[in-house]
Formats: C-alpha cells, sequence, structure tokens
C-alpha cells in the first residue's frame, strides 16, 4: 500500500469516529512512523510502506480512533519550539501556554538586564515541565522552581529538562501549592497555568481531554476559580518587589 493509500483509508477512519483534521492527524502519525517531516510525504506518495510500517500505523490510527490523544500516542509534542514529553501524568501543553510563557521571558529577560546575579522564577503546577524548561531556555540567567502535587508529572518534568540541558537550574518540588515554599527567597515571577474547569463541565470535554488528561490539572473545583483564588490570596508574599 503507497503513502497516499494509506492516508485517503485512515483519514476515511478517523472521519467515521469523529476526530478533528482527521488527513492532518494521519499526516502526523505516519510521519512519526516514517521519521520525516509531515510535508515529505507529499513528495513521496508513491512509496510504498512496508509491513513493519504499516503495522505500526495501524495501530496508532486506531490507538486515535479511539480518541487517545495524538500527542500521548507519539510521545510528544511542539512547546515553544522545544520538543517536550508528555503521558497521561500531565496535561498536553495548549497553545495558549505559549503565550504564558512568551510574557514570562520576557519579563525575565528585563529583569535580568537591570540587575546583575540571577533572576528567579516559580512554576507554580508545572505539570510536564515544559514552561520552567522554556524559560530556563530563553533566559540564561534565570534560576526556576518548579512545583507540582503529583510526583509522576515531576518525574516526567525532571526528563524533559534533562534533556534540554537545563536541569542544573531547575529545582523540582513535589508540593501541595506553597507548602514547600515556606522559607524560599521571593521570585521575580510566577508563572501559572492551573485548573481552570468547573468539576461539573468536565464530563462535558472532549474524550481526548476528559479520559486522557489528568483530572488534577483540569478541576478548578465548583466555578473552576479555585487555584485562581489561592493564588491571588497567596503568592503576593512571595514575590519580590520593583527593587529587589
Amino acid at each position: 500500500m503507497t503513502v497516499l493509500e494509506v492516508i485517503q483509508r485512515s483519514a476515511e477512519f478517523l472521519a467515521r469516529k469523529g476526530v478533528d483534521s482527521p488527513r492532518l492527524q494521519v499526516e502526523l502519525l505516519l510521519a512519526h512512523v516514517l521519521q520525516v517531516p509531515r510535508l515529505k510525504l507529499y513528495l513521496d506518495f508513491e512509496r510504498r510502506l512496508t509491513d513493519a510500517e504499516l503495522d505500526a500505523l495501524r495501530q496508532m490510527v486506531k490507538r486515535r480512533g479511539g480518541r487517545e490523544p495524538l500527542q500521548h500516542i507519539v510521545g510528544s509534542t511542539s512547546f515553544c519550539g522545544f520538543e517536550i514529553r508528555v503521558d497521561r501524568n500531565v496535561l498536553i501543553p495548549r497553545p495558549e501556554t505559549e503565550v504564558l510563557a512568551e510574557r514570562a521571558w520576557q519579563f525575565l529577560q528585563q529583569r535580568a538586564q537591570a540587575r546583575s546575579g540571577p533572576v528567579w522564577a516559580l512554576d507554580f503546577g508545572t505539570g510536564s515541565g515544559c514552561v520552567a524548561v522554556a524559560l530556563a531556555r530563553q533566559v540564561p540567567q534565570a534560576q526556576i522552581v518548579a512545583v507540582d502535587i503529583s510526583g509522576s508529572a515531576l518525574e516526567l518534568a525532571r526528563d524533559n529538562a534533562a534533556r534540554h540541558q537545563v536541569l542544573d537550574r531547575i529545582e523540582f518540588l513535589e508540593s501541595d501549592g506553597f507548602s514547600a515554599l515556606a522559607n524560599r527567597s521571593a521570585f521575580d515571577v510566577i508563572v501559572s497555568n492551573p485548573p481552570y474547569i468547573a468539576s461539573l463541565e468536565i464530563e462535558h470535554l472532549a474524550p481526548e481531554v476528559r479520559e486522557h488528561d489528568p483530572r488534577l490539572a483540569l478541576d478548578g473545583g465548583p466555578d473552576g476559580l479555585d487555584f485562581a483564588r489561592r493564588l491571588a490570596d497567596e503568592a503576593g508574599a512571595f514575590l519580590r518587589g520593583e527593587a529587589g
């Protein structure tokens, strides 16, 4: 079976299963199997897949048809230009989180230019560590403390930091909120993408989110604002003033 035939048949299958952008999803899976850039598929439509390649793709397409996220199937996602490992223990980073990370590193860059020595950031609810890694890569003077209540998430975050060679500048702490930070100095910035979905709304989310993202990373309490209120009430004590 050729590349084009596989794409067409698999896309039809995913469309029947209700998967959004089915052709794009198949192309991304096939590019992963063949270890080539997705656009290279268009230059090689007549290539015939080996039995091993077909078997690998069929298994992935079946999983995607069961509404398992593509990022879990391939084991990673792109975040701010960095490849970040993800699994069921962490929230898959959303595009909006890239904007959050960019604003944070721009702020830290300004602080770093204004004084000598390191600048400090707290990543509150680090998950995969994507934000902490991005800050460390973009701001060489940054020292980052990344906290999460999930030990499994922290294990994955440490791996991501090691892969991008910034583990020496990120301290990972298992912590329920700010509890592990009582003796810490003030931070220049606190960045967080906390759970913000109202508890009763979770059951109405897409299967990819509802059944595969960790509920800890989704459930923001009855109105979705539990963690936002906690940050508003407690974060100020850990922030450095403008002159700090």
